[in-house]
């Protein structure tokens, strides 16, 4: 029996779910797609062949045809769909960040406990081949004891400003996938010190928020990391990291469309990395809903739980701190 799915929100991470759902597992049926613009649900459904659409997201919670739920929606609405679907007794999956308040964030994790329902978050680079290999080089020894830690992620180009006045600003929206890499690698962090500014767009700045980071972490087995962001390299997106050992390194670097270096006379080149991250992380988008999937269908539990969730959040929190503050800031100060 095939797992009957509903995705809500039919925007671009709505569109990239509904592609790989209906394209790359069997095991799963969509039977529809809800966005409160009807006309985005009806595309959506059209281009991906599912049966049914709505502007009422309530349709495909309350549906008794539909087993789980798959939350593509603003993230103001994460929270309230998280907590219905859970009282629906639908299994659940849903993109970040679940929200920004840990009170909010604490309900609808108790909602989803309360029901007895499974909840995924969105954390898809957890599930890209490179990092799932430097995280087994971490586990098996391979590079000794983790000393440092460094990822780098810069996005192409800095997304509208009328966006940037909703996301929850750089850490709670770029810099939250790199807070959640960190604790997948290395685990637990202890302390945050941030420091951040415009450096690419004053409208940002003049919305609230920066566009470039740098963010020092220190995790609770001893380890130091970095993390910087920017919102605009003009090579296209940036993706590296690196953990340094006592024994040694592990690091990957940006992916390519091919493999070709050109050597002339005046230097030797290849082509710019892929452009943006549904280039990049296609292959991950697929393979973190392959998992919810299997692990609905075999009675398993998710991969990426609830805390994973609540966690970089926590640490988006402290990192705004400490650039308000200008100093290193606990974990514990924003949880408290």
């Amino acid at each position: 029996m095939p797992l009957n799915l509903g995705i809500i929100g039919a925007g671009r991470i709505g569109r990239v779910h509904a592609n790989t759902l209906t394209t790359r597992i069997p095991a799963a049926k969509v039977l529809a797609i809800a966005d409160i613009f009807a006309d985005s649900a009806q595309s959506a459904a059209a281009d991906y062949g599912i049966p049914d659409h709505s502007s009422d997201p309530a349709e495909l919670i309350n549906s008794g045809a539909i087993d789980a739920i798959v939350i593509c929606s603003s993230t103001d609405t994460h929270c309230r769909f998280i907590t219905d679907a859970a009282q629906a007794g639908k299994q659940i999956f849903c993109e970040k960040p679940i929200a920004f308040d840990l009170a909010e964030i604490d309900a609808a994790l108790a909602a989803v406990d309360e029901n007895g329902v499974q909840l995924q978050i969105g954390f898809n680079r957890r599930f890209d081949a490179n990092h799932a290999r430097i995280k087994r080089a971490i586990d098996s020894g391979e590079i000794g004891a983790p000393h440092t830690m460094m990822i780098i992620s810069r996005d192409p180009a800095p997304p509208p400003i009328d966006y940037i006045k909703v996301s929850g600003g750089l850490m709670m929206d770029m810099m939250i996938h790199d807070f959640d890499l960190s604790r997948f690698l290395l685990g637990e962090v202890d302390e945050v010190y941030a420091i951040g500014d415009v450096k690419v767009d004053l409208a940002i700045g003049e919305a609230g928020d920066i566009d470039t980071a740098k963010v020092m972490l220190r995790f609770e087995n001893g380890a130091i990391g970095t993390i910087e962001n920017s919102r605009q390299a003009v090579y296209g997106y940036d993706q590296r990291v690196e953990v340094f050992g006592s024994g040694g390194a592990v690091s990957s670097g940006n992916w390519h469309p091919n493999a070709v270096t050109i050597s002339d006379a005046g230097s030797v080149r290849r082509d710019l990395p892929l452009y943006f991250f549904v280039e990049r992380y296609m292959d991950s988008y697929a393979a973190e809903m392959i998992a919810f999937v299997e692990a609905i269908e075999n009675g398993a539990s998710v991969p990426v739980v609830g805390n994973d969730g609540r966690v970089p959040v926590l640490m988006a929190m402290a990192g705004m701190r400490s650039i308000a503050e200008n100093r290193p800031v606990k974990l514990s100060e924003v949880e408290a």
